[in-house]
């Protein structure tokens, strides 16, 4: 990699041209990616593309004038500077937030270089268009409220938010609940089970902690191979594996955890009283995120939940 000052006139508006590019593509990939589901938004980026071609072509007419019509390629990986920017193809299903803060660091990255790259010349028509390409973007980070009340009015704006609540739900909440779910209810049998079969403490916690760790193994392979989310957008299957695992381990931990008090009657109490406040945490998720009505939420968890306790604690008892 070079130094930024290393590069010769001829080099920089050849770097030039080539980011121009990449952000013109880069605006329009996240705009197409966004088509879809955010209107309002892929609208912006297109008209941010179009800007950024037109900025192109300037630099274009110029070098060919003074260097003629072959341009080297030099790339942003070529300088030392520039931050690394992944291809977005690889990243989607993106989020709305996600993309917005990127448009706004390639407005900023661009301004930079054009402040620096133009402080560098001596011939006076490129320091004049870099200079013109510095303040162009400058007025792109004043414009970005302008280009979002313009293209993003309310209406579009709240489809979008519930847009991206509904990638909330899949990605993480919809995973994560279905773990929880799981790790709470199904360790309730072999751990009451086991805890009213021995009468003690340590073994009952031993067996809640195997029963708990391999069902979140289990859940989290059972969810990331599931499907890559490409069609139905839910995201990274690794991520969510890793939310289904992670949360059915807690689930079944939480109950668990109270065995590690040597007195069994005590841990046994504490325990039963952990089950009910994890059950009505449930009801209350499903009642908020999945638009499940309260009592129903209710009686599908805790009384699911109950009946699963009561026959750990009967098979237990014989």
């Amino acid at each position: 990699m070079k130094n930024f000052s290393d590069p010769s006139e001829q080099e920089l508006l050849a770097l030039a041209i080539t980011l121009e590019e990449e952000d013109n593509r880069t605006y329009s990939d996240l705009a197409e990616a966004l088509r879809e589901s955010y209107p309002g938004t892929a609208h912006m980026l297109t008209a941010m593309a179009e800007e950024e071609n037109g900025h192109r072509h300037r630099l274009l007419d110029l070098y060919r004038e003074k260097f003629g019509d072959h341009i080297p390629l030099i790339r942003r990986q070529d300088v030392q500077g520039f931050l690394e920017r992944k291809s977005f193809w690889l990243l989607r299903p993106l989020g709305l937030e996600k993309v917005r803060a990127q448009a706004e660091l390639m407005e900023a990255e661009s301004k930079r270089f054009y402040q620096t790259a133009a402080r560098h010349s001596t011939d006076a028509a490129i320091r004049q268009l870099l200079g013109d390409l510095a303040a162009e973007e400058r007025r792109h980070e004043a414009r970005a409220e302008e280009f979002e009340a313009e293209y993003v009015p309310a209406e579009v704006e709240k489809e979008e938010d519930e847009a991206e609540r509904r990638l909330f739900l899949l990605q993480i909440v919809q995973p994560g609940l279905a773990g929880l779910m799981d790790g709470s209810v199904s360790t309730l049998a072999p751990l009451f089970a086991a805890a009213f079969a021995t009468q003690r403490s340590w073994p009952t916690f031993l067996i809640g902690l195997a029963a708990a760790v391999g069902a979140g193994i289990s859940m989290g392979f059972a969810e990331a191979l599931s499907d890559n989310g490409s069609l139905i957008g839910r995201g990274s299957p690794w991520l969510r594996g890793l939310v289904c695992g992670a949360m059915t381990a807690l689930g079944g931990l939480g109950h668990t955890s109270p065995f590690l008090v040597p007195s069994f009657a005590v841990a046994t109490t504490i325990a039963a009283g952990v089950v009910i406040v994890e059950l009505a945490v449930i009801a209350g998720i499903r009642n908020r995120y999945m638009d499940t009505p309260l009592f129903s939420a209710a009686f599908q968890i805790v009384g699911g939940g109950l009946l699963v306790f009561a026959t750990g604690v009967a098979i237990g008892s014989g």
